[in-house]
């Protein structure tokens, strides 16, 4: 990916990801998370600020940093280090608010070319998946890794 990312720390299992932040507010810690769900083969993409009294994601923080862009492809460098440990599961995100669930849309249209390369990208619409196209809004995003 050609944007310009964060750095980041990966622990050994490669399911948990934090990058500090840094734009207009500071330095700013963040956290990614592919936690597992009730169905073994769908991990759910967790993203926030680090919250230091319980060491947890902090989803409803708004850092407002100026730095989006970058922060949106260290998210997606993240999702291709975890695909490449875990390559046969996919991956659901959605946003805490519809704010950033279309905050994540834009992040996906704006990654598309690439993304769709390498990934199946799908939209959800109430409780169906569809292939993903951009300028439609959606509930909720799952990817899977292309062969």
């Amino acid at each position: 990916m050609k944007a310009e990312k964060y750095h980041l720390k990966a622990e050994s299992k490669f399911t948990r990801f934090e990058f500090i932040s840094e734009g207009s507010k500071g330095t700013i810690r963040k956290l990614i998370e592919f936690q597992e769900t009730t169905n073994p083969d769908v991990f759910n993409l967790a993203f926030g600020d680090f919250n230091p009294q319980t060491f947890e994601i902090d989803d409803l923080a708004v850092s407002d940093n100026g730095d989006t862009e970058k922060v949106l492809a260290t998210i997606v460098n993240a999702v291709y280090t975890f695909f490449n440990q875990y390559p046969d599961i996919f991956v659901y995100a959605t946003g805490s608010t519809r704010a950033r669930t279309r905050l994540y849309r834009m992040g996906i249209s704006r990654f598309y070319d690439e993304m769709k390369k390498d990934f199946y990208l799908y939209g959800q619409i109430g409780d169906d998946f569809v292939e993903f196209q951009i300028g439609i809004e959606y509930d909720g995003f799952l990817a899977q890794r292309k062969f």
